[in-house]
Parts: structure tokens; C-alpha cells; sequence
């Protein structure tokens, strides 16, 4: 991994000025996908995250992680057994309750593929194949393919973070729109995701340097 990420941080320090001053204040990719995590409880996580921030998403996790003390995560046979109710004590909206229970229900039946099953299909594949499900759009699905099965080259367009950091990162006035982002990506491949973690990185300096009353270094 640590290789992996040497080599994206010298092509995309490459690319222009930009990059290289933002790799160089942002320091090491420290990007680590759990790449132990089943497919399933992966998306369960990427759900509680939607829309959310990161602190209040673990918050909900740790509520539910908490009402089963013998077991790392739930499985889904115990998520589908769980109330509207304790799922509401928990912090899920109605809508997020509905997306996990159907996520639960696709590791049940096979639309959610298990660990082994994802490592073997690309990462369009998986995407159209999980999309399928009730409340899981591109977004959630490419979470997965970053964060647990370590995929290098996806750039979530749609994430606002990643959108906001293209913009910081070029001074614009207005973030790019997913498809032009999509297509700005085109030139980091095939480190697309070392990218993201960047741009990630671009826009929590700028939030930092703003709280601050700082001027942001690029």
C-alpha cells in the first residue's frame, strides 16, 4: 500500500504546480482500506455516513455496535431481526432504515456479493450490481470500492468534499459539476483514488485556515 501511494503522490505531483504544493502541505496519502470487512457491513457503514458528518456517522454506528457486545458487526440476519424502533435509538432515519434492511436482505440472497465474490468483479460491475439496491447509489458503492476493497483508481464525483476540494485546489469560484469533475479525473489515472484523498485533504485545510482566519496555502 505504501508503495502504491509513493508512486500516485509522484504522479500527481507531476501534473502541476497545484499538486504539488497541496502534496506537499497535505504530507503522506495515509489512506488504509479495511480490507478484511465483508461487502455488507461495508455499505452498512457507507449508509450511516451518507449526508453525514464523519464524527456524527460513527456516533450511530457505535449506538448499534453497542447493542450486540459479543459480535464485531451484526449480521444481517440480526440487522433484519432489529426493530424500526432500535434502529431509530440508534440515529438511522426512516430512509436509511429502509436501505440497510434491504442491504442486509441482498447479502441474504446474493446481490451482495461476499468478500471473496467482490474481489473478482471490477469495479463497474460491482457498482451496477449494487446499485440496485434500495437507498445505495454510486457514492455508497464506490466508499466500498476505496475503503474496504482498496481499489486505486475511483474518483466519487458526486462526494461534495472531493468536488470542493478541485475547487479550492484552482481557486475557482464555483465547484465543478460531477461530469466535469469525471472528466478533469481522466488525467489522474490510474491513481484515482490517492487523487480523492487529496482533494478530501484540500477542502479540510481550507475549512481548517477559514476557522482559523488563515489564508489557504496552495
Amino acid at each position: 500500500m505504501a508503495g502504491t501511494h509513493s508512486a500516485a503522490m509522484r504522479f500527481l505531483a507531476n501534473l502541476d504546480s497545484d499538486w504539488a504544493n497541496l502534496i506537499a502541505h497535505a504530507g503522506r496519502c495515509t489512506l488504509q482500506a479495511q480490507t478484511e470487512r465483508e461487502p455488507y457491513e461495508a455499505l452498512v457503514r457507507a449508509v450511516a455516513h451518507q449526508q453525514l458528518h464523519g464524527k456524527a456517522a460513527e456516533a450511530i454506528l457505535q449506538r448499534l455496535l453497542a447493542l450486540f457486545p459479543r459480535k464485531s458487526f451484526p449480521d444481517p440476519q440480526q440487522l433484519l431481526a432489529m426493530s424500526n424502533a432500535a434502529l431509530r435509538s440508534c440515529g438511522f432515519s426512516a430512509a436509511k432504515i429502509n436501505a440497510i434492511r434491504g442491504i442486509a436482505q441482498g447479502a441474504l440472497n446474493g446481490q451482495v456479493p461476499t468478500l471473496a465474490e467482490a474481489q473478482l468483479l471490477d469495479d463497474e460491475t460491482l457498482i451496477r450490481q449494487l446499485v440496485e439496491l434500495r437507498g445505495v447509489g454510486r457514492w455508497t458503492v464506490e466508499m466500498l470500492l476505496i475503503f474496504s476493497l482498496g481499489r486505486p483508481d475511483v474518483l466519487p464525483v458526486d462526494d461534495f468534499g472531493a468536488r470542493e476540494g478541485w475547487r479550492i485546489l484552482k481557486s475557482l469560484p464555483q465547484q465543478p459539476k460531477p461530469r466535469a469533475l469525471a472528466e478533469i479525473g481522466l488525467n489522474f489515472r490510474p491513481h484515482r483514488s490517492t487523487a480523492a484523498w487529496y482533494l478530501w485533504r484540500a477542502s479540510e485545510i481550507s475549512k481548517n485556515l477559514t476557522k482559523n482566519n488563515a489564508s489557504p496555502v496552495t
